[in-house]
């Protein structure tokens, strides 16, 4: 399958394939994330009102800025699992930061600050993750893909970014049923591409049924 840059270098057929896939992956896209939400509405309300109370209190969605397809930035969604001013909590305690980066922009649940007891549930099971549903419906994100990332990420993609990049990101993806947060830079850039290089329907469904699998067992989840 051509990635989408070097779609103009291949063979007429190639390109309506690959035409071909991403009409079908958009479709399975929409009808998947009108299905999931109409399935989860429950555990949306649910969760909505655990916002109402105690160290949770606030907004109940937290939106972040993440590089998308060909470099455009989107806001992501997420139920939030953090404190209000969690950036700056963080941010605060310089060794704790460092260690944030050196760690492939991850901390352990226990050691980090920033996130709540009713958010560390949410990322266990991956609740947290339900709203990128809208993000699919919206077009910024399909169900399938690499992970969206944050600006300072992108440098560890270093000259292979723009190939990252040509793939619009996912709510899953290779990495996520390779270890997730247990597969760190550089070899995520690695796990990342081989999507890129080797998406097809097929990969996509792989991936999909691997996920669930995955978030039964937690694997990788914090």
């Amino acid at each position: 399958m051509p990635k989408k840059q070097q779609v103009y270098n291949s063979t007429p057929k190639e390109i309506v394939l690959f035409n071909l896939y991403l009409f079908i992956k958009r479709l399975i896209d929409i009808v998947g994330a009108l299905f999931g939400l109409l399935l989860t509405s429950p555990i949306f309300l649910i969760i909505s009102l655990l916002y109402l109370f105690g160290e949770n209190k606030g907004p109940i969605v937290f939106k972040q800025s993440r590089i998308g397809e060909n470099g455009k930035e989107f806001k992501i969604y997420k139920f939030r699992s953090m404190v209000v001013n969690a950036e700056e909590k963080l941010k605060t305690n310089k060794l704790l930061y460092a260690k944030y980066i050196k760690n492939s922009y991850k901390l352990e649940p226990e050691e980090d600050p920033r996130i709540t007891k009713t958010g560390r549930f949410l990322r266990k099971t991956s609740l947290d993750e339900l709203p990128q549903l809208i993000n699919v419906l919206k077009g910024n994100m399909s169900l399938v893909g690499p992970r969206p990332v944050v600006t300072d990420e992108l440098k560890e993609y270093k000259e292979k970014v723009s190939d990252f990049l040509s793939v619009k990101p996912g709510i899953t993806g290779y990495w996520q049923v390779s270890g997730r947060s247990n597969v760190h830079y550089p070899e995520r850039v690695n796990v990342e591409l081989h999507y890129v290089y080797h998406q097809s329907l097929l990969l996509d469904i792989k991936i999909l049924l691997k996920t669930i699998t995955a978030v039964f067992l937690r694997r990788g989840a914090f």
